[in-house]
This record gives C-alpha cells, sequence and structure tokens, in this order.
C-alpha cells in the first residue's frame, strides 16, 4: 500500500466520486451531505440486509447533532424531545439535586431512519418521504459489503470488499471515508498498531414504555436527564421519542444507560458477555441476545445497588442489550493526502459518559463539507483531531473517576456539568493540538 500520509501522493483536488464505508450513523450523515452538496456517494454495509437492526439506543442530542438535522434534513419533523431539567437521586430514591438543563434527547432508529430517508429514500413510519432534488449526487447504497483493503491507484482510491453471496468485487472513487465504528476495519488498515481496549466496565442498556413505568418512576424520568452515582455505578435515565419516533407523552419510551463494573478475568463478566446460543461476545450482547441467566444476575445487581426507580426499569425492560466500555483513538487524520478520512468513532470512541459520539460524527461530517468546499485539508484535520483528543481523554477520565474512585457527588456534577460546554466555547489546550 502507498504510504497513507500523503507526502508522495499528488496535489488533492475536489473528488467526485466518494466512497464512504460503514452504514450506521456516522456514514449516512456523511452519504447525506455529501448527495446534498452534489456529490456521487456509495455505501458499503458490511450487514447482510438492507437496514440495520433497531439498537434500541438513546442519544444525547448535542448541538453538531442538531445542527445536522437543521441543515440537512428534507423530512422537516421534530428530532428530540426536551429535558429541561437535570436530577440527581440517592440511592433511596430521593431527588439530593435538581437543577435546570436545556437538554435533547433522541433515539438511534429515529435518526437512522431519517438519514435512511434523505439518503436513498428509504420508506418508514418515522418520516414523510423526500423527493430527490436538482444538483443531488447520485447514491449507491450497498449491503452485505465486508471491506477487506484499499489501495491508491492513478491519484484514486481501490476499494475491496467481500459480498454476503462469497464473491469479491472493488469499487473505485476519489476520496474514502471510513465511518466504520470503533472497530473500523479502515483504521484497522490505516493504523494496525492502534488497538480497541476494555475499560473494566459495561454499560447496560434497555427501554420502558413510558405509560408502563409507575407514577414515581415518571416523576423523576419523563423530560428529566436522571443521575445516579455510586460505587463502581452510575446510572442515567431519560425520555426518548417512542415507537416510528413519536414525540407525545405517553407515547415515549424511557431510557436507561447503566455503568456497572466487570473487571477483565472475572467469571461475572464472562457471565454477561456470553449470549443465549452459548457464544462468548467480545463487546456487544444486542437486544434480545442475552441468556435468562445472566439477566437475573444483572436485574438483582439493581434490586441491590440502585435506587427503586431506576431498578424498576431494569426489571421491566424487554430486550435488554449489554456494551463493554472500550478506548481507543487513531494518531492522525491525515492520510492520502486528504483522499482517505476517518470520521466519528472510527476516528476516536469517546466513552459514552460524554455523551458526544454521536456529535462527533456530526461535527466532523460539517467538517468534511467545509473540507472539500474550500479545499483547505489541513484545516480539517486540525480541528476533527483537536476535538477528538480533547474529548476522548475527558471521557476516559470521567469515565474512570465515575468507575473507580469514591467522591463527593459535586465532583461528579462538576464532571457532568463539563461535558455540556458547548464544542464552540471548548478550549484546547497545547497537547491537543494538531500542526501540518
Amino acid at each position: 500500500m502507498t504510504e497513507p500520509n500523503g507526502h508522495a501522493s499528488t496535489s488533492w483536488t475536489r473528488p467526485k466520486q466518494v466512497v464512504i464505508v460503514g452504514g450506521s450513523l456516522g456514514g449516512l450523515f456523511t452519504g447525506v451531505a455529501l448527495k446534498q452538496h452534489g456529490y456521487d456517494t456509495t455505501i458499503l454495509e458490511r450487514t447482510p440486509t438492507n437496514l440495520l437492526e433497531n439498537q434500541g439506543a438513546g442519544i444525547v442530542a448535542g448541538g453538531d447533532t442538531l445542527t445536522f438535522f437543521e441543515r440537512y434534513d428534507r423530512c422537516k419533523r421534530p428530532v428530540a424531545v426536551p429535558a429541561p431539567r437535570r436530577m440527581y437521586l440517592d440511592q433511596s430514591g430521593k431527588v439530593v439535586q435538581d437543577m435546570p438543563l436545556k437538554g435533547t434527547m433522541t433515539s438511534w432508529d429515529l435518526c437512522y431512519y431519517l438519514l435512511r430517508a434523505n439518503y436513498d429514500h428509504q420508506e418508514s413510519g418515522y418520516c414523510k418521504m423526500p423527493g430527490p432534488q436538482p444538483g443531488d449526487g447520485k447514491i449507491d447504497y450497498r449491503y452485505g459489503c465486508t471491506v477487506t483493503d484499499f489501495q491508491e491507484q492513478d491519484g484514486k482510491i481501490r476499494v475491496f470488499y467481500d459480498k454476503s453471496d462469497g464473491s469479491t468485487e472493488s469499487i473505485v472513487g476519489d476520496m474514502l471515508v471510513g465511518a466504520d465504528g470503533p472497530s473500523s476495519r479502515i483504521r484497522k488498515i490505516l493504523c494496525p498498531d492502534v488497538e480497541r481496549k476494555y475499560a473494566g466496565y459495561c454499560v447496560i442498556r434497555g427501554t420502558v414504555p413510558e405509560n408502563e413505568a409507575s407514577e414515581e418512576a415518571k416523576k423523576v424520568f419523563v423530560e428529566r436527564f436522571t443521575f445516579f452515582h455510586a460505587p463502581g455505578i452510575q446510572n442515567l435515565t431519560y425520555t426518548i421519542p417512542g415507537p416510528d419516533g413519536a414525540m407525545e407523552p405517553g407515547k415515549r419510551l424511557l431510557n436507561f444507560v447503566w455503568y456497572t463494573n466487570f473487571p477483565e478475568g472475572e467469571q461475572e463478566l464472562e457471565e454477561v458477555m456470553t449470549d443465549k446460543d452459548g457464544k462468548r461476545r467480545r463487546l456487544t450482547i444486542p437486544p434480545g441476545m442475552m441468556r435468562p441467566e445472566a439477566w437475573e444476575m444483572v436485574k438483582k445487581r439493581g434490586r441491590d445497588r440502585l435506587p427503586p426507580q431506576m431498578s424498576e426499569m431494569v426489571e421491566k425492560t424487554k430486550q435488554p442489550f449489554v456494551q463493554c466500555i472500550t478506548d481507543v483513538i487513531t494518531p492522525t487524520n491525515n492520510f492520502f493526502n486528504g483522499k482517505a478520512v476517518l470520521i466519528g468513532d472510527a476516528l476516536a470512541g469517546f466513552r459514552p459518559h460524554t455523551v458526544a459520539s454521536t456529535s462527533q460524527a456530526a461535527f466532523d461530517v460539517l467538517m468534511l463539507i467545509e473540507y472539500l468546499e474550500t479545499g483547505n485539508h489541513a484545516e480539517f484535520v486540525r480541528r476533527t483531531m483537536e476535538y477528538a483528543r480533547l474529548v476522548q481523554q475527558r471521557g476516559v477520565r470521567i469515565g474512570d473517576r465515575s468507575q473507580f474512585e469514591a467522591l463527593p457527588l459535586q465532583e461528579y456534577i462538576d464532571d457532568r456539568t463539563m461535558m455540556s460546554i458547548p464544542r464552540q466555547e471548548l478550549e484546547f489546550p497545547e497537547w491537543t493540538q494538531v500542526r501540518i
């Protein structure tokens, strides 16, 4: 493969055809924005079905996420539920801190179907399908395509992939965007020494229909962003859109995010990460795949350690899933003189405590558009890398403080407040800064 730093490549020219690896939110952000700016795009998604399975996950809709949808969503429907207050509970369920907060909460499935409607006009109950508009670039969404390699050829990028039917194909583009998540194959090819490492704890997630929650739970979770901290535990619960993106009270979902420690090598980690088919999953147990015995163990942990309102959410969820918390960051985003870039989790996997992973992908794509429209590659690298370095490091710090230290509640509140600072107001210390 040609050296990826780009020093021997020809000078950059505005691309016409862009190959995007990854068909989840980051790849779709990229495809939607590029399409509306007139670029031709092909998305390669490894999942063998046209639609990704609903991840059942809530998302804090940060400023860059909302900016992206305001700018590029042609469906023009509400994307987030407001959360005007932030609360903290003690283990008895008593509210010990209540403060104003301008928060906005959405869901993975609503974002996904809005983006699919805008990219390749996928029909769903989430929105009215927008039609194509003059000036749109050509689109091509290919599923069942697992990228195996890529190389620079005559100033372009050829991407090789295996199809789910066993055949092998390749596609040539002027540019390659790696948007294939924290276990990115594109990053592995570009930076083979970069490892994704387990942080020593997991997040257990699930949702409960708003109308199935007790009145005690509704008081602290409906249109609230509610936290609980204890040694080795953090739980946050909030309201997200319901089925088909429903925003009406009573039709929404209460989404819980529960961090709990499972040290590497301990039997409990093996139990919780072994699915109902007996397969030891490396990082994720998807919805519907938890073993009943493992789920009973988790529910007991909730009854013993969580406030009753939060334990209720664990007891009532029907499709829980588990994700190992990991750390990964790429040392640079400067490859092939700008012909290959990484965005979102492929660039830096933020711990979920940052509530910034989706916003990172949106921000990176906004910067990508600016780069392609101006040709300023150095500015794209600088801004995406500095943001990635700062927030990834902060995620490690506040995650470790939450899970492995016993601190006064106010320190956890201060950590949360720090992560609520708008990106535009962040200061980037010297160690984050990039010079090209």
